[in-house]
């Protein structure tokens, strides 16, 4: 009891102080997140620097201006990226490096005195990064931000307005027009690869079964849901079969659980070297089988089976020579009489029990 009590409070956190798993986890994907904004950064910044210069020349500013843009554009986004790093939570402290982002890009269009393309470029790189990183919220932060900052620094600089661009100003400002969100574009297209395929193995995950890789029952069931659907709908025959390892709790008491899933995969791989690639294989239970033959009568499931069964009289296991594996199977074709997708089912498992009834190790069909 005090085990479980103790097993209890580790689990919950409760034990120490220090961090679970769990948050280990989530503080390895808030640095990932992180990370992810540093070279978006370093180049937007870069990039930056050069449009900001190119308006700062004609304005009437002070050498402590030109250090500021000089440390902004390529000393921050290595501080940035230290401060997130070594940050408790690193995604908060990443997003409020985002929001000082924006405060000194709606500082720097104060400075140019409003100048239309540079202005523009950093606004729409601010919002593109923001919604990027956090969505609406973010970028409704963000925006306020820049409006907030570039009012407050206007007030307090009494910056002249320069809002007109001139042409040595938009060839240097082509640089970032096209460069950042080319790269931005490139992030994005990576990210969206990464989350097709964690959905691919998600999906795997969720459909089949962890030891056989065949169809988990859930899933399963519902593909001969539709099975049977498309059956009633289109006039076409299938049929149904349920397999059962004789004698597996046997098989387990005697010699053990590690020949028992070797008895297992052993099944599996005879159906999927005998049976068609477009039977429909699954798990049905922890020893028990399910397969959906579309477009197949009884007879030709019942042959089909009769082979599994054939191959498996003269296979033994590696691990386990002396065990005979042996199957018990119930066949049901498709009968339009029948309810719904479980009456299907329904006549497979009585017979199946029927075989076992029988004596096992035989196939039996459905009356």
């Amino acid at each position: 009891m005090n085990d479980e009590r103790g097993f209890s409070r580790w689990f919950s956190g409760g034990i120490m102080d220090g961090p679970t798993w769990l948050d280990d986890d989530r503080h390895r994907s808030a640095r990932r997140f992180a990370r992810r904004v540093y070279i978006p950064r370093v180049i937007g910044l870069a990039t930056g620097f050069f449009c900001v210069a190119s308006v700062l020349v004609v304005q009437p500013v002070s050498g402590w201006w030109w250090l500021l843009l000089v440390a902004n554009g390529f000393i921050w986004p290595h501080l940035a990226w230290q401060i997130a790093d070594r940050a408790r939570d690193p995604a908060w402290a990443e997003r409020r490096n985002l929001m000082l982002d924006s405060c000194m890009g709606g500082m720097w269009i104060a400075v140019m005195g409003l100048n239309a393309l540079p202005s523009a470029l950093i606004v729409a790189m601010m919002c593109m990064n923001n919604i990027g990183c956090g969505g609406v919220k973010l970028f409704a932060g963000g925006l306020a931000m820049i409006v907030l900052s570039c009012l407050l620094t206007l007030g307090i600089t009494q910056m002249p307005l320069n809002l007109e661009t001139m042409p040595s100003q938009v060839w240097i400002c082509l640089p970032m027009l096209i460069i950042y969100p080319v790269y931005y574009g490139l992030v994005s297209y990576k990210t969206a690869i990464k989350l097709a395929e964690h959905k691919r193995r998600l999906m795997h995950l969720s459909t089949r079964d962890g030891m056989t890789g065949v169809y988990n029952r859930r899933h399963w069931e519902h593909l001969l849901h539709g099975e049977y659907d498309n059956c009633q709908r289109y006039q076409r025959q299938a049929t149904l079969l349920l397999i059962d390892i004789d004698h597996f709790k046997s098989i387990n008491d005697t010699f053990g659980h590690d020949v028992g899933d070797e008895a297992i995969m052993a099944i599996t791989e005879h159906l999927q070297l005998i049976l068609r690639a477009t039977d429909v294989i699954g798990r049905f239970g922890g020893d028990e089988f399910g397969v959906i033959m579309s477009g197949t009568p009884l007879d030709n499931a019942v042959q089909a089976m009769t082979r599994v069964c054939e191959h498996l009289d003269g296979f033994r296991l590696p691990c386990a020579p002396q065990v005979v594996l042996q199957i018990s199977v119930g066949v049901a074709e498709f009968d339009k009489r029948m309810v719904n997708y479980r009456g299907w089912l329904k006549a497979a498992d009585v017979a199946l029990y029927k075989a076992k009834n029988a004596g096992r190790g035989r196939i039996e069909a459905a009356a």
